[in-house]
């Protein structure tokens, strides 16, 4: 069972600001450019400079190139290394941009939202440059005047709640008035960090069960964009 029209009218009644994670709410980023792929490409750079000794097994196949630079980051950390993996990362996904596949039902709700006085801002962990030019790609540039993404730091990257506390600061927002929009554990965990009210979006059953055991209540997971888009106009 996840969120009723009810439910979600309830939540959504106070909210003024929306956080917006990138890569599941707005887009499905890596839909035409594999992101087990770049993985794979992310790993062979490494090892191609001689580190793969930086690389635990599990990283090795890992399908989420972010798991291996981190993983890598946790070992080597504040490096040349990490900024030139970091660089490359970010052209990988200015790289997909071009095929990354619209979440359904997010153009409307984004304009929808916006059209009826709500503030938004991006907050996540791809890169800030990526996340502006698919939002460019959309023509949606005017409903987002604040992106917070990956840098070189990546202690910042979410579930630390800086950039969800960037987007707060810019938006002049109570947190009490915002609600974070994501689809992982790690928004949840930022957005408890600063008592930021959470909608989750499960795609799929996978999804689902992760936003579940991460915690986040059942009434406050949808598994598609037009029931958000449903409740803000008051249908049923």
């Amino acid at each position: 069972m996840t969120a009723s029209t009810e439910d979600l009218r309830k939540l959504l009644a106070p909210v003024r600001y929306v956080l917006w994670d990138l890569d599941g709410p707005i887009c499905r980023l890596f839909a035409g450019y594999p992101a087990d792929d770049v993985a794979r490409k992310l790993v062979k750079l490494i090892q191609g400079r001689g580190l793969g000794g930086l690389l635990r097994e599990e990283e090795r196949s890992h399908p989420d190139p972010q798991a291996v630079l981190l993983g890598v980051n946790e070992r080597h950390p504040d490096s040349d290394l990490i900024t030139l993996l970091e660089d490359w990362l970010t052209q990988q996904e200015l790289a997909a941009v071009p095929t990354a596949w619209p979440t359904p039902y997010a153009d409307p709700l984004i304009r929808t939202w916006s059209a009826l006085g709500a503030r938004f801002a991006i907050t996540t962990n791809n890169s800030a440059l990526a996340a502006a030019s698919y939002i460019e790609t959309r023509y949606l540039k005017g409903c987002f005047p604040y992106i917070y993404g990956r840098t070189k730091d990546l202690a910042q990257m979410k579930p630390h709640p800086h950039f969800l506390s960037q987007a707060l600061k810019s938006l002049g927002a109570d947190p009490s008035q915002a609600l974070m929009l994501g689809d992982a554990r790690t928004d949840y965990e930022a957005a408890q960090e600063l008592h930021v009210p959470f909608l989750g979006y499960a795609r799929d059953d996978e999804k689902l069960n992760l936003l579940v055991n991460a915690g986040v209540e059942p009434t406050h997971i949808v598994r598609s964009l037009e029931e958000v888009l449903v409740a803000l106009k008051g249908g049923n």
